[in-house]
């Protein structure tokens, strides 16, 4: 088997979802992405790893791990998308960066005095 071949795969799978990380605003589109830049380093992993004729199947292995953290991260990212899309009504990336800074920006309203109140 040549190794030109899956290689030339994983490289477009990567790359696709390097842009999709990058251009997206969609935080589910970005996890998507994410887990498309994941497969294309597993499809590697399982290349190399029939390519070396590895007795213990290493590449395998850690391909194996591999899916498992990432189905955690799609879990857990997937959680917590959707509990910010009920808080805020929107998972666009940009819009939720825009928020949070002017939630830190402050409402005008001045911070209660702790010292004063540590003294009484």
């Amino acid at each position: 088997m040549h190794l030109v071949y899956p290689a030339a795969l994983a490289v477009l799978l990567f790359c696709t979802g390097l842009y999709g990380v990058l251009a997206r605003r969609n935080a589910i589109l970005v996890l998507m992405s994410v887990e498309l830049m994941l497969n294309a380093v597993n499809l590697n992993l399982v290349a190399f790893d029939v390519w070396l004729r590895d007795t213990l199947h290493t590449g395998q292995a850690l391909t194996l791990f591999t899916i498992a953290i990432a189905a955690a991260e799609i879990g857990i990212g997937l959680a917590i998308v959707l509990l910010v899309y009920r808080n805020r009504g929107s998972s666009d990336i940009d819009r939720l960066r825009d928020l949070a800074e002017q939630a830190g920006a402050g409402d005008g309203d001045p911070q209660p005095d702790t010292t004063a109140e540590a003294a009484a």
